[in-house]
């Protein structure tokens, strides 16, 4: 008797510690006062499971705190107003929900519209936009932005057959250049973010690449969510295939913010903050995950604070999978060495006696994604740098 109660005592205290540490919705978070947080989503035909669904959607972006949510495969106009009531500190703006619609969700409090409009709206494009793009025109902190939602064509064998228009690669090679004609001419000097269901991976060849415009253009043009695209498939956006196919570009106007410290990109894993996992999130959510970008708006650390810390802090290499070195010349004085995430909570300290210049850091145990590593002296940071885990 003793025994079996013993057994039952230790299934409660596992139960009890399972509970009090697993992750919730709750727990969730993005959103901060001093960034611009702009999110990709494919909401998969809106509602997915009816109220469910909305339930669930409310207390994810809630819980997120993004500053501007951009929206694909809206179904039902009511079931999207109904779930904008439901959320107090946000607006919302859907133009249509035919072929499922594109929308935008967004702070009122926070961002100031100028003008939505679709482009590409009329017959000669309706084979490379089956969904017109979306522009939304802002001002966030007195600054301009430009956001274009997208939801390109999908499928296809992964060869692009440029003789052949209806060929599905073809048809987003398409978009994807009138895309990038339309920014060039009408916002040559604009912070300009372009984002959606972009239906492709960016890993392709080049001879099949259906972004290689803007690959080639790197002066002008950078997938934010690049990284994301080539490294771990845990992290990308669509395990049902498993694909990263949601994707975040910015133009050359947002470089210096998106280095900057505070700015990250990441796709958002709900699944992992859900009891049931993908299986309950892809019953009620949706089978794509959101793929968000924080741009940090203190214009007083950016690129230039990074080349300076490089030249006396570096680490290599850098992505790494678990272990790093890095490199650094101190005054002659005790310094810290601290890892912090992107939520800004530290996992890692360890203090640095003068005359030290190298040490190896091993993150096993930590999940892959975005960190910084800062060197701290005396008089505060001597130092930082972006490293991101695979």
């Amino acid at each position: 008797m003793s025994f079996i109660k013993g057994i039952l005592i230790l299934l409660c205290l596992l139960l009890f510690e399972y509970s009090s540490s697993a992750q919730s919705i709750e727990d969730l978070s993005f959103g901060t006062d001093s960034t611009f947080e702009v999110m990709t989503w494919n909401i998969e035909w809106l509602p997915k499971n009816g109220q469910t669904t909305i339930d669930y959607l409310v207390e994810i972006i809630e819980a997120l705190d993004v500053d501007l949510l951009a929206i694909q495969e809206v179904d039902n106009i009511d079931v999207f107003e109904q779930m904008i009531e439901s959320l107090d500190a946000y607006d919302g703006y859907l133009e249509s929900s035919y072929f499922a619609g594109l929308a935008y969700i967004y702070k009122p409090g926070t961002i100031q519209i100028n003008d939505i409009y679709e482009i590409y709206t009329t017959s000669p494009y309706w084979s490379p936009f089956p969904r017109s793009p979306m522009v939304m025109d802002i001002d966030f902190m007195n600054e301009r932005f430009i956001i274009i939602n997208n939801h390109f064509k999908c499928c296809g064998n992964g060869i692009l057959n440029s003789s052949n228009p209806d060929d599905e690669e073809t048809r987003r090679y398409t978009a994807s250049n009138l895309l990038k004609d339309y920014i060039d001419i009408n916002f040559p000097n604009e912070k300009t973010i372009v984002l959606g269901d972009l239906n492709d991976i960016l890993s392709d060849d080049t001879e099949n690449n259906v972004f290689q415009m803007f690959l080639d253009d790197s002066e002008n043009y950078l997938f934010a969510d690049y990284e994301i695209a080539h490294g771990n498939e845990s992290n990308w956006s669509y395990p049902s295939w498993p694909s990263h196919i949601d994707h975040i570009l910015i133009t050359n106007e947002l470089f210096d913010l998106f280095e900057s410290w505070g700015s990250v990109i990441q796709t958002i894993k709900i699944d992992e903050y859900l009891t049931g996992g993908w299986s309950e999130y892809d019953q009620n959510v949706s089978d794509h995950r959101p793929v968000a970008l924080k741009l940090s708006m203190d214009s007083s650390v950016g690129v230039a604070d990074f080349a300076a810390a490089s030249m006396h802090f570096t680490n290599y290499p850098n992505p790494f999978n678990s272990e790093t070195t890095f490199s650094f010349v101190i005054p002659d004085e005790p310094a810290v060495l601290e890892i912090v995430n992107v939520q800004g909570q530290m996992v890692y300290s360890e203090k640095l006696p003068p005359g030290k210049t190298t040490i190896k850091w091993n993150a096993n145990g930590l999940p892959q994604g975005i960190y910084f590593a800062r060197l701290r002296g005396n008089m505060g940071d001597l130092a930082t740098l972006k490293l991101m885990i695979r």
